[in-house]
């Protein structure tokens, strides 16, 4: 987690959460004051943390958190007045938003900083395998349509085509993916 957004309006606040991030060696701080110039800068890039500090001045902060949350493209922290904990936190939790209760110390900071950090790395663990996955399943696909074109073409059985294909893709020293595009290539056209 190196790249934070911090969303407050206040300077004390942003003074505040800028020396806990930089003490946790983040040093990719980008600090504004409100919920219009945090949504036009995310449209342009992405952070791995927002922190936000409600209420904002253009809104009270639980829509944008509960938004980001759900897109998945960062970590969000909502940090409210302790007497609107409770409400808050039972509708933004369910979104994935971590929501923590002001005043707070610096431990109870720490704790929601590590417990985004490690969200953080599953979710981009989670990610790299959905789309492994999603590769294997086009590979498949394909591969599969070849074998069609090989049953249709040259009467081979299913278990011959698939044979042919593994073959050809061991003699060549290709995937069995490229071979099946050759195969696609001379049929289809």
């Amino acid at each position: 987690m190196n790249d934070v957004l911090i969303v407050s309006p206040s300077e004390k606040e942003i003074d505040f959460f800028t020396e806990l991030l930089r003490t946790a060696d983040i040093h990719q701080i980008t600090a504004l004051q409100s919920c219009g110039e945090a949504r036009r800068l995310l449209l342009e890039r992405d952070f791995d943390l927002v922190l936000i500090d409600a209420p904002l001045r253009d809104e009270s902060g639980e829509a944008f958190a509960r938004h980001l949350a759900v897109k998945g493209i960062s970590q969000v922290i909502l940090v409210v007045k302790a007497e609107h904990y409770d409400a808050v936190s039972a509708v933004c939790e369910d979104d994935g938003v971590l929501t923590l209760a002001k005043p707070m110390n610096q431990a109870i900071f720490w704790s929601a900083l590590k417990l985004c950090r490690f969200a953080q790395s599953r979710f981009t663990r989670i990610k790299a395998d959905d789309a492994e996955l999603k590769q294997k399943i086009a590979d498949i696909r394909v591969v599969d349509r070849a074998k069609c074109l090989l049953i249709t073409h040259q009467n081979m059985s299913e278990k011959d085509a698939h044979r042919h294909i593994e073959k050809q893709a061991m003699n060549n020293r290709v995937s069995k993916r490229t071979i099946a595009e050759g195969i696609l290539k001379e049929y289809e056209n």
